[in-house]
């Protein structure tokens, strides 16, 4: 760049190319205002920082005039180990994965394994190649063991626990490494010995090379208690923040115990259980098949007291009985103000019923369950629920709710059924076929809704019946409000009690039909296999009685 190629204002214009240039000719002035002042000469000759004095040599070199080589000092020469630390913390996250919570929104946008359950976040692959990746430089050391001991999984029995407090009694400084601890109790061990086989053995089919045998298990011997547990969580996690606790599934399975029996009690007295060991840095617990660690509201007593900064809990049951309603019932009513976010799954096979089965109907003679989980629901802030579930609970949520004090923000309810009290209701099942279970759903829906005018805070409420069986899974109902938006089923009933609560808030679609639908000859309804191919914004229930007659597939 010369200092007349660019222009200037005012000035006399650049003479022509063929035009000589006079001896008295002064360049014109720039502008304070201009950038680069002085005609910057761009370099002539690009050469690498490390080529050898062999290159300067060559026939290429001498064409070009000779340029000086780069000391040193001008040129510092750069290593891995002075990449800053953020560039060190991304080549591992593209090695290992990415480190997201499975409450973080960024983990929806982020296409990783390890965000989508408790089970896998936080936890990564400790295959050899990546270990050796500790001994790369001493930086990387601490930072790749970072990410192999973060999520650990532990059989509870006692001699693995006595391994694993050993293990970090000699390498102290992995401790706080561990933010995530899981412990699973064994449900059953082979049995040795060709004695005769003991009240609690069971004999499981096993396929070997010779065809399938019958091989006999027993109850494990060697489990640990959970007050074993929280001792080796106490004092070897100093800085642990989840802890799962797996009761493991199986028919008749053994309930996990609270604490080693103790020889000076008596034969015949009644052992009082001990507190268990404070474990004050945990703050989620996932509880895997609860019904063989919580079987009793005093079982979760023992537990809470012992976790005292608890704010999240996840509880699931491996199958659904009459026994899990009933004793989560009488634990919702004790439950800490501490826990501000509850998920809770009682009946996760996600499959459409007949009838209402019976191990509900004996729920429904001791209690309604609504109205237990609706005052428990009242003092949270994110409710995440998988069961049986009517328009009451909406109802009772609304009065035990004070506007000013409510802390809920979201709910997500995933309808397995919904419970009703008319007795000719109860005996019906639930289904996209199923017009009595259409109305009950539309009736929560409008119950959620109307909770929604008390509940000022509440921004997501989302419910929605999944059934696996479903001959077109897109009609599945299902019924979302978010950031003022709503989706899913929709009536005039619906649509005008949601302009009276929420007036800002509008349906993204509002479709009179289901789509591509006719009936044949017979008059049974046909649906294309091409319908539809994204995901149904709108779904009106009136059309549902089209479908009460059967459903055809072509």
């Amino acid at each position: 760049m010369t200092t007349t190629s660019t222009p200037v204002s005012p000035g006399p214009s650049s003479p022509p190319l063929e035009q000589t240039k006079p001896q008295d000719f002064i360049p014109p002035t720039r502008p304070s205002s201009t950038p680069f002042p002085n005609a910057q000469q761009g370099q002539v000759d690009i050469r690498c920082l490390t080529c050898q004095p062999a290159c300067h040599d060559s026939e290429d070199s001498m064409v070009m005039s000779p340029v000086t080589t780069p000391t040193a000092d001008q040129y510092p020469q750069q290593s891995l180990m002075t990449l800053p630390a953020e560039i060190h913390e991304c080549i591992l996250d593209h090695l290992f994965g990415y480190r997201v919570s499975t409450t973080s929104p960024s983990s929806l946008s982020i296409p990783s394994v390890n965000a989508r359950s408790w089970s896998t976040a936080l936890r990564h692959s400790r295959r050899k190649e990546l270990s050796n990746l500790a001994l790369v430089m001493p930086l990387w050391r601490d930072l790749v063991q970072e990410r192999l001991f973060r999520h650990l999984k532990l059989k509870a029995t006692v001699d693995e626990c006595n391994e694993v407090m050993d293990f970090f009694v000699q390498r102290s400084h992995m401790r706080t490494y561990v933010k995530h601890i899981e412990i699973w109790f064994p449900v059953f061990q082979p049995k040795f010995g060709s004695a005769g086989a003991p009240n609690s053995s069971l004999a499981l089919p096993t396929v070997s090379p010779e065809g399938i045998s019958s091989a006999q298990y027993a109850l494990p011997t060697d489990n640990s208690t959970l007050e074993d547990v929280f001792y080796l969580v106490s004092n070897s996690f100093p800085e642990v923040r989840v802890m799962t606790l797996e009761g493991g599934e199986r028919k008749k399975a053994p309930r996990v115990k609270f604490n080693p029996p103790a020889p000076l009690w008596p034969a015949r007295a009644h052992p009082v259980p001990r507190d268990l060991p404070e474990v004050p840095s945990i703050q989620t617990l996932v509880i895997k098949s609860q019904w063989n660690i919580i079987r009793h509201y005093k079982d979760w007593q023992f537990i809470s007291n012992a976790l005292p900064n608890l704010e999240e809990w996840h509880g699931t049951y491996a199958k659904p009985k009459s026994k899990s309603y009933l004793s989560m019932a009488g634990t919702l009513e004790i439950l800490d103000s501490k826990i501000t976010k509850l998920n809770l799954s009682l009946e996760t096979d996600y499959r459409r019923e007949l009838t209402c089965p019976p191990y509900y109907l004996k729920v429904c003679e001791q209690l309604h369950w609504c109205e237990k989980m609706a005052k428990a629901a009242s003092k949270l802030e994110h409710l995440s629920y998988t069961g049986r579930i009517c328009h009451s609970f909406f109802d009772l949520l609304a009065k035990h709710s004070n506007p000013r004090t409510s802390r809920l923000k979201t709910i997500n309810i995933t309808v397995k059924n919904c419970c009703r009290q008319n007795a000719q209701w109860n005996e019906s099942g639930s289904g996209i076929t199923d017009m009595h279970f259409i109305n009950a759903f539309e009736q929560l829906v409008l119950g959620g809704i109307r909770c929604l005018e008390r509940l000022k805070e509440v921004n997501l409420l989302r419910i929605r019946f999944v059934d696996l069986d479903s001959p077109v899974p897109p009609l599945n109902p299902y019924f979302i409000i978010k950031d003022g938006w709503c989706s899913g089923v929709w009536s005039d009933e619906i649509v005008a009690e949601l302009n009276r609560v929420r007036p800002d808030a509008r349906f993204e679609s509002m479709a009179e039909s289901f789509g591509e639908v006719g009936f044949n000859k017979e008059g049974r309804l046909v649906i294309s296999p091409d319908f539809p191919k994204s995901h149904v914004l709108s779904l009106k229930l009136a059309n549902y009685a089209m479908l009460s007659g059967g459903i055809t597939i072509v």
